[in-house]
């Protein structure tokens, strides 16, 4: 597969849309709904913290299970408070009837304290105790943590070690949402896929940061994690951040056979792909990628506008992923890649069950 770097397939967006005005926000129809619910779908990444029965009820209704995944961020007024954030996933997750785990994490801003990697593994392995199945790290190591010296602190530094070994040791699984999109490094533009993000997250807009390491050296620290830990099961979300070079990810994962990627709000790079080389893809790594959507429900959210938007974004990866009917993206239409029903049965199940361990105790794909 020749190399696809994000300005050569934005570049074929002319030629892989249609000329006809993009459809309506997509809703399942009965027979889609069908085969949909008859995979037992399994979402790995998304942020459920508000504990409400008629978000149950949606999720009940699509026979979807999920994982619940906590995180860190200290730029964020919830998200900052990681015990009271872990405490709401857990009460939503035992509501859940069976329908989510969680993925704990821990807090990287501590790693200066004595004892630091001890502390952190007694929290996590508490989490293990009682149904997690996964650790996220993320973001704000490698981009906004630094060192007393002013460097910034890498994911592959030595104090995280013993939290990797214990987690490989549990036999449970690291996500790391590591480094960024391209566009991160670079001046905004509206031609981006992830323009509108940087725009309302500038704190993590990379681009003119003094002394602040390139999604490379991010990347390659990620890469060593992999490497040293060859027992670790790594999933890299979105794509891995690697989604605007399908070549780059192709060679990450035939090199890495602990690594495996999530799908998490990156399908519209995909969607602009060729089609041919996204089935192509899909098909050649159709086990070494999760459906995943980063999805979420936060404290204050209206649940009828938060079910909508779940429903939809379901329904339109679903028609792409598995209909050939036309998906609307960005004033464009793109033809839907028809994957096999055993490609999607892993995309959507058995890539979450294999690489979750433990993921289905609590998780029964019966609808009900």
């Amino acid at each position: 597969m020749k190399k696809l770097c994000l300005l050569v397939f934005l570049s074929s967006l002319l030629a892989a849309g249609q000329n006809a005005p993009p459809p309506p926000a997509p809703a399942f129809t009965a027979s889609e709904l069908k085969a949909f619910t008859s995979l037992g779908p399994i979402d790995t990444h998304t942020h459920i913290f508000v504990t409400d029965a008629e978000f149950i009820g949606m999720i009940r209704r699509l026979n979807l299970h999920t994982v619940d995944i906590c995180l860190d961020d200290d730029t964020d007024p919830y998200l900052k408070d990681l015990p009271r954030e872990i405490a709401d996933a857990k009460r939503y997750v035992a509501a859940s009837q069976g329908h989510s785990v969680l993925a704990t994490s821990f807090n990287p801003f501590l790693y200066r304290d004595s004892g630091f990697d001890s502390s952190a593994n007694q929290q996590i392995n508490r989490d293990f105790d009682q149904g997690a199945v996964a650790v996220k790290i993320w973001k704000n190591i490698g981009m906004e943590i630094k060192r007393p010296d002013g460097s910034y602190l890498m994911p592959d530094d030595p104090v995280f070690e013993p939290i990797y070994q214990d987690i490989a040791a549990h036999n449970k699984t690291l996500i790391a949402h590591l480094a960024e999109p391209d566009s991160c490094w670079k001046p905004l533009t509206p031609a981006a896929p992830d323009y509108s993000y940087y725009v309302h997250h500038p704190q993590w807009h990379m681009y003119g940061k003094a002394g602040a390491p390139s999604k490379a050296a991010i990347l390659g620290a990620r890469d060593r994690i992999l490497a040293e830990n060859p027992h670790l099961r790594v999933v890299g979300a979105h794509l891995g951040s690697m989604e605007s070079d399908f070549n780059q990810l192709a060679q990450h994962l035939d090199r890495y056979p602990n690594f495996a990627v999530d799908l998490a709000a990156r399908m519209p790079y995909i969607i602009m792909l060729p089609r041919d080389q996204a089935i192509a893809f899909i098909r050649k790594y159709q086990d070494r990628l999760i459906y995943a959507t980063d999805l979420e429900f936060m404290p204050g959210a209206d649940t009828g506008k938060t079910i909508a938007q779940w429903q939809s974004e379901y329904a339109r990866d679903w028609k792409f992923l598995a209909t050939s009917d036309l998906v609307g993206y960005r004033a464009k239409t793109y033809r839907g890649l028809n994957l096999p029903q055993p490609v999607l049965y892993k995309l959507y199940h058995a890539n979450a069950v294999h690489w979750f361990p433990g993921i289905l105790k609590t998780m029964e794909p019966s609808a009900n």
